[in-house]
């Protein structure tokens, strides 16, 4: 039976509490893309997750909390000092921190994917209060509400097309308004590591972070988000095009003398880029290639031009 599709509100948010503490999944807005939620301490919700999604069993996922002091349940940071700054001045927001986790956590074996950290991210949304206000506190895995390595939803019909068989309540928030993913960062105990660039651009951590490194290709992903192939639409992906070819359909970014399909943003804002992102590559997604318009790399261009190599990747 296909899903239901609810506004925010009240009514809702009571149905989607008593479907996630009875082990069902929902579909929830957030400030980056549309999660699909399960109870993060229950180990079969979570296998419905994978299940659902087709998820490998090596990608783990993140774990959603609804406040940021709810971290030292789960996680230890190797560096304190650091974890609170970030936590502080960053959360809730799209920051996703990946941390040693604490001893016998009750978070599903499954979701941490065998690892001996733990991904944990307080989202900057509404629902996380009203859930609280019914007695429902989580925690939640909540991993992008689409097939496994398809284009991200942001909105709510776009977890319809993915996924409106397999979940039970679908929340329609809106179109998200940060477009793509959170920032992932590792904490050791001398220095942080990018994982995945996001929503947060990586400039922005410069005050906060004395020694930040990139992350080494490893064959296993050690956080969400890591797959060389992932975020991909049907059509195969032509970066950095400069001319549309016969057959191809054009995704320009800023002012153009090309013909376009259509434009990230006619004004050449990333913000507005990210946020047009997953859209319209699901809107474009009716032709053999895309070609997509040289994105800079700096702000926010980091995380989308991160996005559009793993769409392009060889699957």
């Amino acid at each position: 039976m296909p899903a239901d599709i609810l506004k925010s509100g009240p009514d809702s948010y009571r149905k989607a509490v008593k479907i996630l503490q009875a082990g069902g999944l929902v579909a929830l807005p957030t400030e980056t893309v549309y999660g699909l939620a399960a109870l993060a301490t229950d180990d079969e919700a979570v296998k419905k997750v994978y299940a659902a999604k087709g998820r490998p069993a090596l990608n783990p996922l993140i774990v959603h909390i609804f406040e940021p002091e709810m971290a030292d349940r789960y996680g230890m940071p190797p560096n304190k000092t650091l974890f609170k700054r970030l936590s502080h001045n960053f959360w809730p927001g799209p920051l996703t921190l990946v941390l040693n986790q604490q001893n016998d956590i009750d978070i599903s074996k499954t979701a941490l994917a065998g690892l001996s950290t733990i991904a944990l991210r307080c989202p900057k949304v509404e629902w996380t209060s009203e859930f609280t206000k019914l007695g429902f506190a989580g925690p939640l895995v909540m991993p992008s509400a689409n097939r496994s390595g398809h284009v991200s939803p942001t909105t709510a019909q776009h977890v319809f097309d993915d996924l409106g068989d397999v979940v039970d309540l679908i929340i329609d928030g809106g179109p998200c308004p940060g477009g793509i993913e959170s920032t992932v960062l590792r904490i050791y105990s001398d220095h942080a590591k990018l994982l995945r660039p996001g929503s947060t651009p990586t400039t922005d951590f410069v005050p906060f972070i004395s020694d930040l490194r990139l992350p080494e290709q490893s064959a296993a992903p050690s956080a969400p988000g890591m797959l060389k192939s992932h975020y991909a639409p049907k059509a195969a992906v032509r970066l950095n095009a400069t001319e549309k070819r016969p057959g191809e359909a054009y995704l320009a970014f800023g002012p153009t003398e090309i013909v376009a399909d259509m434009n990230l943003s006619e004004t050449g804002n990333l913000s507005e880029a990210a946020q047009n992102l997953y859209a319209c590559l699901r809107a474009l997604d009716k032709v053999k290639t895309i070609a997509i318009a040289p994105i800079p790399q700096e702000g926010l261009g980091e995380a989308i031009n991160d996005r559009l190599q793993r769409a392009a990747a060889d699957r």
